[in-house]
């Protein structure tokens, strides 16, 4: 028996969140979705759902869901819930998937052509469950690199924005594009470090993301191949639970050119995660990762959900899902 029967010639420009309702569907879920030419019908679903879930906000049309099945050729679609978190509506939906991957490519070039959030995800991790978020630092939980912001105030910006940019796509090894981006930086004031990070711009969502992660019991850190001082002030700001970055040696006030230790690496930032879910005695499928650049990759694979965010193209293509359009809180909505 169809429990709701849309008009696609009279409704499918309308929003799911304004045809398909929480309240009025809620307490019947899940529904199975079947599309026609003229319409779509939810029924009564009985059998058990698929390993993958389809993950929209509210705020995507009809014609685009529709479309989205089409183009990423998803089948046995059913909604299975309907969350409202920070201020928005997100619909999951269990489907078939017979090539993740190239559904997953499917998906990412036409959210990024068409300008909405999705996500093809198998095994989320729960919001409801503590688990361990890392994040990357420059051009992720804020808005600037910060390497950039200090060249430019110690004269060197284009000569160094140019390697940051090859770094993050990953045309440079990264701990070689450092030591020389870095060299760059000798005999400039230390004072410089304290004028980027009074006026560090933190990356919209960032703060609604960590109340939301903290009130389920969550642990967030920051994985960074930038540098300490800047992930500190964060971690401060922020009550983080731990930050991994490199180390700028300053003496007689004023930078050496040189970093102190071992690079934050993209090795050691997934290492950091692992320490980390083992420390706190975290399920292994509660692990999330979140970074731009090419150095978050391994970070991301080894955690259970890698998200790109805002990323560079090497990053969209080999991530779990995406962020492309709006602040860090949008990762609640791929959360089960």
């Amino acid at each position: 028996m169809a429990i709701l029967n849309v008009s696609l010639t009279d409704n499918s420009h309308q929003s799911l969140q304004d045809i398909i309702t929480h309240s009025s569907v809620a307490s019947l879920l899940p529904l199975a979705c079947h599309f026609t030419a003229t319409a779509l019908t939810l029924t009564q679903e009985s059998k058990a759902s698929e390993p993958t879930e389809l993950v929209v906000l509210g705020t995507l049309s009809i014609a685009q869901l529709q479309h989205i099945l089409q183009k990423c050729q998803l089948t046995s679609v059913a909604l299975t819930a309907i969350n409202y978190r920070n201020n928005l509506h997100s619909y999951r939906f269990s489907v078939e998937c017979n090539d993740l991957t190239n559904a997953r490519n499917t998906l990412a070039t036409l959210a990024l052509a068409e300008k909405f959030e999705a996500a093809l995800l198998q095994n989320a991790p729960k919001l409801a469950v503590p688990g361990v978020l890392v994040m990357d630092m420059d051009s992720t939980t804020i808005k600037i690199e910060c390497i950039d912001e200090i060249a430019e105030l110690a004269g060197v910006g284009e000569q160094v924005s140019a390697v940051t940019e090859l770094a993050m796509q990953g045309e440079l090894d990264f701990a070689q594009s450092l030591h020389q981006r870095v060299a760059t930086l000798a005999n400039a004031p230390e004072s410089i470090l304290e004028n980027v990070a009074r006026n560090i711009p933190l990356m919209e969502g960032l703060e609604t993301l960590i109340s939301a992660l903290k009130q389920h019991n969550w642990r967030i850190a920051i994985a960074s191949g930038g540098f300490t001082y800047f992930a500190e002030h964060l971690q401060n700001m922020l009550a983080l639970d731990d930050v991994r970055a490199n180390v700028l040696e300053i003496s007689n006030g004023k930078l050496t050119g040189k970093v102190l230790g071992n690079v934050i690496d993209a090795q050691a930032k997934a290492d950091c995660l692992n320490e980390l879910q083992q420390k706190y005695h975290l399920l292994p499928e509660q692990t999330v990762a979140m970074g731009d650049g090419a150095n978050d990759l391994v970070m991301m694979n080894a955690a259970s959900l890698g998200v790109a965010f805002h990323a560079k193209p090497i990053v969209l293509k080999q991530a779990d899902c995406a962020i492309n359009q709006h602040g860090l809180d949008y990762l609640l909505h791929w959360l089960a």
